[in-house]
Parts: C-alpha cells; structure tokens; sequence
C-alpha cells in the first residue's frame, strides 16, 4: 500500500469478554493518519491506550494493554482483523476492560470492517522491513523472523488429542488469504482444562457458541470444525494480533513452533529493542517484489 488507510464510518458491536464473562460494547471509528490504533475506554472518560508494544501489561491466555493503571484485555482479534486487512488508524470506544470475544474467531471483526468501508490517506505508509534474524525460544518452543520481501507466516503446534496432533501452516498474508483462511479460524480449548482454567479466573463467558470444545474424543460442537487444522489456523489468528504491536506493516517471515502469546510479544520486545534488526520504509524505498508484497 502506498498510503495509510482508515474506515468510512464508524461501525458498532456488542458482546461479552472471554475471560470476565461480562458484557461490552466497542464501536470503531475513524481516525487521522498517524494515529494508529487507539482503544478509548468510555466507561473512564474516554482515556486512551494505545495499542503498541510499549503498553503490553501481561500475556498468558489473551494479549492486555495497559496505560496508567488502565487496562484493555483480549486484543489479539481485532488487532490481528486490522493488520491483515490494512487498516492503520482507527479508535476503538470500549465500555469495559475486554474486548467482545463475539464468535471467537476473527470473522465479525472482519464484516463490521467491510461494513464500514476502508478510506485512503494522504500519509505515506512507512513498512518495519526486518535485517536481521531474531529468534526467542524455550524448551521445546521457538519464534523467529528472517528477513523477507513478504510478510509471510509459517506456523507449526501440537496438542495430544486424537482431533490435533501435529498442524503446519505457511501462508504469505494477503487481505484476501486473511479473510479466506484465517479470520474464520475460532478460539479453542480442551474440557479437561476448564476447571483449572475458572480457578484461574478465565473463561468465564466461554462457551460452544464462541469456542472450539474438544473433550476426550472428539469436537463438542455440534457444527463441527470450520477447518480441519482451525487450532493452527486460530493460532496463527493470533500471532499476527500480537505482531500488529510493532506498530507498522512488516516486511519478514515469522516462524513460530508451539509458541504463544507471551513468546510472540517477546520476539516484539526483541525486535524493538534494537534497532539495527530493522529499518522503516516507505513505499518508494521497496523493491519491486516487496511493492508487489504490499499491494492490498
């Protein structure tokens, strides 16, 4: 893209958090170039929290933003919906603490933005190309990202059941491969778990109508699995949610192997932390197969 981009108007939703259970309502609106995304909660007066590495507050089953004590839970989604679908400058009005987990997948987010239409910028869109190889890893699990012409995801998980096993994606994101492979892709978790998961204080509004369940054998849902690897594919969901953190388009291929949030914010850290990993970029300065990369 040459330029940044925004939506028409300003479109709204209900729902309740995954984790609090409670109900919330956040309505997207437009917003200047520059801004970037921006949650404001109206239940405090419209205090803004920025939605950017620098305010990550905690990661375990959901990615949280936090500024000044205020708190923005479960962003993951909606930042995953903008990224892939080139959307810079947004304000998000929230009226509690969580964003509305809504089907749990990515796909609600995704009509309301083709509800509200995307609007064209004057500001030059400025992409983060990556230099350098960065890589986190722990025990069995890694996340790394080489330096590429493409933002391009290649993502590997296991789970010990009969329904999981072993799932591999590779995808070079494109709006349209977003909005076709992945955003459909629902949140997802094992009955064994949930006790310990609500002793925890999670999940408490989780339910078959907003998540993929599987118990001992088999889905518990009773339309089934919208993918065959939708637990791959949600991962990946998430992973460009936590990305989005950088700030700006990038230009790289992350390869991620049994990571999770609290590794993916942990490769954002790294990256920001040391600026000769990368270089910001705008258009002009691409090359010919990075333009072609970007077109959306």
């Amino acid at each position: 893209m040459l330029v940044e981009r925004t939506i028409g108007k300003p479109v709204a939703v209900q729902g309740i958090g995954l984790h609090s259970g409670a109900p919330v309502s956040i309505r997207i609106c437009p917003a200047p170039a520059g801004t970037g995304v921006v949650f404001r909660r109206t239940d405090l007066g419209g205090f803004p929290v920025a939605a950017r590495w620098s305010n990550v507050a905690r990661v375990s089953y959901a990615t949280s933003l936090m500024h000044q004590g205020v708190l923005i839970s479960t962003t993951e989604h909606l930042l995953s919906v903008f990224y892939s679908m080139g959307v810079d400058n947004v304000i998000v009005e929230i009226d509690n603490l969580e964003v509305p987990i809504l089907d749990g997948s990515g796909r609600p987010f995704l009509e309301m933005l083709q509800e509200a239409g995307i609007r064209r910028q004057r500001r030059k869109r400025r992409y983060l190309r990556i230099r350098k190889p960065v890589r986190v890893e722990g025990g069995d699990k890694r996340i790394e990202i080489l330096p590429a012409g493409e933002f391009r995801v290649t993502c590997h998980v296991f789970f010990d059941h009969p329904m999981v096993g072993h799932q591999r994606l590779d995808l070079t994101l494109s709006p349209d491969a977003y909005a076709r492979e992945i955003a459909p892709a629902r949140t997802f978790g094992f009955a064994h778990e949930l006790d310990r998961m609500r002793d925890m204080g999670l999940i408490r509004g989780a339910s078959l109508e907003n998540a993929v369940g599987f118990d001992r054998d088999g889905v518990m849902n009773p339309e089934g699995l919208r993918f065959p690897d939708e637990p791959c594919r949600h991962k990946v969901l998430d992973l460009i949610g936590d990305l989005a953190l950088l700030g700006r388009p990038v230009l790289g291929h992350v390869i991620a192997e049994r990571a999770g949030h609290a590794m993916h914010v942990a490769l954002v850290a790294r990256i920001m932390a040391d600026a000769s990993l990368y270089e910001v970029v705008t258009w002009d300065q691409l090359r010919p197969a990075e333009v072609q990369a970007a077109v959306v």
